[in-house]
């Protein structure tokens, strides 16, 4: 079976691995700051490393000081992650509708979505394409409010010359195993606000202060902290900042075999009337996380059927958040948000990872145009 994604791991990440795990350190020590360093030059902002790509996105509403009532405008194509976190601070989850070519964001959308309550604008860099930043810069520049970007999807993207995390006000990364690079588990937080990243390191170590200069009782000897503002314990560990450092090295080795395959998925699929290809916009440059390929709607749960029988794994990406029960309570309709319920309802996620072979390309383009001739 040819998977959707697949993670990369070669003889270089397991000697990182071993070698970390033969050292004097297994969880917070020396490799943690390397492996953020490394980050740093990758994102062009100061990172700091945590245990999940969920992790990152609570901490970074965190940092902004997210309380109960305050506004979050998200996408509806996201994973849940994206509004659950911030609901868990009493946040209210505000939907914006999506640009039908990307799956990011509309600007339009949200500023007609903004009110006095809303604290963040949260952009979802949608299959590794990062969205409309600068509009979404000037409009939470417009209003006072946060930039917060879930990068989850886009670790390497460059938008218009600058790699994502250098220009929301903060941003997260997930490094789950089918992303662009893993640490098996693991995220990040980046921001260009020194305030915001120590807000955010803070609370992933669980709002532990170790500055004496800071301490509020002062009669206690070296081995003293204190905690004045609850967080938890979200840290990455050096055996998976070893892991972390290794795949780092190989990120635009990555970047750029996707890209071709990219490039091959979309010559192959776009002389065919019935399908409609992912968008790439001008200044651009994604790592891509998915080949987001749209299908008739109507012949969706069978092409991916039988893609499964002909040994191709395809998956949808994602359903719309607020068909989530948890939102039961908002009474949303199914197309309350139309360009993400069209985008939805004909989307598949077909192979793309760095590891395809020439051979499961072609059995990938053949078998969907086969498929895609034969039922449409």
């Amino acid at each position: 079976m040819i998977p959707y994604g697949r993670h990369s791991i070669n003889d270089a990440d397991i000697e990182a691995v071993v070698k970390a795990l033969r050292s004097d350190w297994l969880t917070t020590g020396p490799l943690v700051e390397d492996f953020e360093a490394a980050l740093e030059k990758v994102v062009g902002a100061p990172c700091i490393s945590v245990s999940s790509g969920t992790a990152a996105l609570h901490c970074a509403y965190a940092a902004i000081d997210l309380q109960p009532g305050d506004e979050v405008i998200t996408p509806p194509i996201t994973f849940i992650a994206t509004q659950a976190t911030a609901a868990l601070f009493g946040a209210k989850i505000v939907f914006a509708d999506i640009q039908p070519d990307t799956a990011n964001i509309d600007p339009q959308a949200v500023e007609a979505a903004i009110t006095p309550r809303t604290k963040a604008i949260v952009a979802v860099d949608y299959a590794g394409h990062p969205a409309d930043l600068d509009e979404l810069r000037a409009i939470a520049d417009k209003y006072k409010i946060y930039l917060v970007e879930d990068a989850a999807h886009s670790i390497g993207s460059i938008y218009k010359g600058r790699p994502v995390g250098s220009i929301a006000d903060i941003t997260a990364f997930s490094f789950f195993p089918t992303k662009n690079m893993t640490t098996a588990e693991g995220g990040a937080v980046a921001s260009i606000n020194p305030d915001l990243l120590l807000r955010a390191k803070r609370f992933s170590r669980q709002g532990l202060i170790r500055n004496p200069e800071e301490f509020i009782i002062k009669s206690e000897g070296s081995w003293h902290q204190e905690v004045h503002e609850f967080g938890l314990n979200y840290r990455l560990p050096d055996v998976l900042c070893a892991l972390g450092i290794s795949q780092l090295t190989r990120l635009e080795e990555s970047k750029s075999k996707k890209l071709d395959i990219f490039h091959e998925y979309s010559s192959e699929f776009g002389n065919h009337e019935n399908l409609i290809l992912p968008t790439t916009r001008l200044d651009i440059v994604p790592n891509w996380h998915l080949y987001p390929l749209r299908v008739p709607m109507n012949q969706r749960r069978q092409i991916i059927e039988e893609m499964t029988a002909h040994g191709i794994r395809a998956q949808v990406n994602y359903i719309p958040a607020y068909w989530h029960p948890v939102f039961q309570d908002r009474a949303f309709k199914k197309d309350q948000y139309l360009n993400s319920y069209n985008f939805y309802q004909s989307e598949i996620s077909i192979p793309m990872f760095s590891s395809l072979t020439k051979n499961e390309i072609s059995f990938v383009i053949n078998t969907v145009v086969e498929i895609v001739n034969r039922i449409v």
